[in-house]
């Protein structure tokens, strides 16, 4: 089951960055990316993997030792776990970074490489948008230089 789930993760999120990424100005793409329970599947899976071991799980994560989560994450639960957790979370954040992007006016051929490497290196993605829109100005932002009054 753990494989099955493992596999599947992955597959539940792909059609959601498919559509922020190749078809990012698309009305079904702002209507199905609009909504937040695009990650509810990959949750699913998620508490499918987590809850029937919640008594291994517990330990680690209130009292966390490197130890410890070594050991977790070195069991197939803890790994498929592990992953959906990554694989949630990118797509909350990649999801963010879209709509931050369509908002701002940041091109949509800057916004794709950047949720690539967020499916690929979450926090590095999430950290170039956070520099790429501390950089960007939207053009409605941009005030003409004012004229001299004679």
């Amino acid at each position: 089951m753990t494989e099955i789930l493992f596999g599947l993760t992955f597959t539940l999120a792909a059609p959601f960055w498919a559509l922020m990424i190749l078809a990012p100005r698309w009305s079904w793409t702002t209507r199905i990316v609009g909504s937040p329970l695009i990650v509810a599947p990959v949750l699913l899976t998620y508490a499918l993997l987590v809850l029937p071991s919640l008594g291994a799980v517990l330990p680690v994560v209130t009292a966390p030792t490197l130890d410890g989560l070594r050991d977790l994450l070195g069991t197939p639960d803890g790994a498929a776990a592990a992953w959906a957790h990554m694989i949630a979370f990118d797509l909350f954040v990649g999801r963010w970074i879209w709509q931050d992007a369509r908002e701002r006016g940041l091109p949509a051929l800057l916004t794709a490489p950047v949720l690539l490497l967020t499916i690929l290196l979450g926090p590095l993605g999430l950290a170039v948008h956070l520099g790429l829109r501390a950089g960007w100005r939207r053009r409605a932002d941009v005030v003409a230089p004012a004229t001299p009054v004679a």
